[in-house]
């Protein structure tokens, strides 16, 4: 059985990184391998990581961020300028 959480980007870091309002705490259980995936306004990313990763630049992630939320980043990109992404914008993890 699939199983969800829906939230929305609420802000923009600092560092261009889009905040949503999935609290960490939330995602406490959730697999954090390629079995979740997360979407945000057509863009799907699978995996959630630390801040500290090895992904490659340009590649799209959700991470546990700075904020204590779950956010979207794109390595060595402003993931809010390069998707066009702003606050309001839906959020579905699913794993």
């Amino acid at each position: 059985m699939a199983r969800s959480l829906e939230g929305k980007v609420v802000s923009i870091s600092q560092d261009g990184n889009l905040v949503t309002d999935i609290p960490a705490a939330s995602l406490r259980g959730v697999p954090t391998d390629d079995r979740v995936s997360v979407t945000c306004d057509g863009h799907i990313t699978n995996g959630v990581f630390p801040m500290k990763h090895n992904q490659p630049a340009m590649t799209l992630l959700a991470m546990l961020g700075d904020s204590g939320h779950l956010e979207l980043a794109i390595v060595g990109e402003r993931a809010s300028d390069f998707l066009g992404i702003r606050p309001g914008a839906s959020v579905v993890v699913r794993w």
